[in-house]
């Protein structure tokens, strides 16, 4: 193996390695500057600067402390970081954790910083008024870089304790070894004249549709998105189909309205939120119930106020009133599928969700539209039909006894 390859698999393997390169690299650095105070005899940085050898050396013994402090916290993140892969995820997300060269800096800078500050602090005579300044302001730059170093750290850590910021972290490893092989001549089967592809992977974050219709009327074209919001795309991916002479097209604006972000957000994307208490209602249903059914009642509540609105429909005109700009759009039917379909399917044959429910789609039947009443109708016949296949004696608890939410109860309500 060449030593190039030793050195870089000894460095990801062996953890210590890095931070402990830069705490020797502080001391030596702070050797040499000492070796220079001492060569223009204290004098070379003014008092001014670096304040009296008192107030000098109790900064740097306060700075001493804080690093220690800091490293603490790197090792106490990474140590949730490591817990929360293992449980949540898969132990071999560890090792790609612990590679991470961020918090290898971050606990080298900080130890280096330690390190660098006691040798300032006892170089200090404080009887005589002597002050290395060119040591004890380097001192107090380490000091200063660790305080931004910090907070990058905080914000980047809080960003690989989410589950997406894993996912990512693996994710990058994989497209990092994938760079590495040779491309293909042609990588894609698409017709730029009829895509626009897109430039980097991400969620579709945002979307400018405004722009999009004036870019569209400005060329004379049609923009129809091939994703909706919340849709994953990847690099090379097609982002938008232009029917028209694409030519006459500012594509790289085109990608500039369409903003792209590493996980799907609230803003503007209210299927996300959807999403999210369907997957609280159905992640542990069977062990808790209750939590199934107040998710439920969330559910419910949004779609009873959903119910009673228009929604868009992804058309977008300019002031000519020519079409210019389509976007894909969840319909109603597609609400209430969201909504219902994982819920119903993992809690049918569970009385309590099931309840829950009839009695959730039995309100909205009642409040929606007639064309919007099929939906929910089709609903409650697939809910009907796991019950009919429930043993007897679960079934019929199913249908006597009342929703606990006080909504309605069971089976009887259906003539109600």
């Amino acid at each position: 193996m060449p030593l190039r390859l030793r050195i870089t698999r000894f460095l990801d393997q062996n953890h210590w390695v890095l931070p402990m390169i830069c705490v020797l690299g502080a001391i030596a650095l702070a050797l040499t500057t000492l070796a220079i105070d001492r060569r223009f005899d204290y004098s070379l940085v003014p008092e001014t600067i670096t304040g009296t050898a008192t107030a000098a050396q109790t900064l740097l013994s306060t700075t001493v402390t804080a690093m220690v402090t800091l490293m603490t916290l790197v090792l106490t993140i990474m140590t949730l970081a490591v817990q929360l892969a293992m449980e949540q995820f898969s132990p071999r997300i560890v090792p790609a954790l612990l590679r991470d060269r961020g918090n290898k800096l971050s606990m080298g800078l900080f130890g280096g910083a330690a390190a660098f500050a006691f040798i300032a602090a006892t170089s200090i005579d404080d009887q005589n008024g002597r002050v290395p300044g060119l040591t004890v302001v380097i001192s107090y730059l380490l000091m200063l870089t660790s305080l931004v170093v910090l907070i990058l750290y905080i914000s980047r850590s809080g960003d690989a304790l989410r589950a997406a910021g894993l996912i990512d972290l693996v994710g990058d490893h994989l497209q990092h070894e994938i760079e590495k092989l040779p491309r293909l001549p042609d990588r894609t089967q698409y017709r730029p004249s009829e895509l626009i592809l897109a430039t980097e992977p991400g969620v579709i974050v945002a979307i400018d549709e405004s722009r999009l219709v004036r870019l569209a009327r400005d060329a004379d074209v049609l923009i129809e998105l091939c994703v909706m919001m919340g849709d994953f795309v990847p690099a090379g991916g097609p982002l938008a189909r232009i029917h028209g002479d694409v030519g006459r097209l500012e594509v790289d604006r085109v990608n500039e309205a369409i903003l792209l972000g590493p996980e799907r957000t609230h803003h503007d994307d209210p299927v996300f939120a959807l999403t999210k208490l369907v997957e609280i209602a159905t992640r542990r249903i069977a062990e808790d119930p209750s939590t199934t059914v107040q998710a439920v009642d969330r559910i419910h509540d949004a779609l009873r106020n959903l119910a009673g609105r228009e929604l868009p429909t992804g058309r977008y005109t300019d002031g000519d009133g020519e079409l210019r700009l389509v976007i894909r759009v969840l319909d109603w039917d597609g609400y209430v599928r969201l909504a219902f379909d994982e819920v119903r399917e993992a809690g049918a044959r569970i009385p309590k969700v099931a309840r829950r429910l009839r009695s959730a789609l039995l309100d909205l039947s009642s409040v929606a539209s007639g064309g919007r009443r099929k939906a929910l109708e089709q609903q409650l016949r697939l809910l009907d039909r796991a019950a009919d296949h429930m043993p007897d004696d679960r079934a019929a608890e199913q249908a006597r006894t009342p929703d606990v939410q006080g909504i309605g109860s069971g089976r009887d309500l259906s003539g109600s």
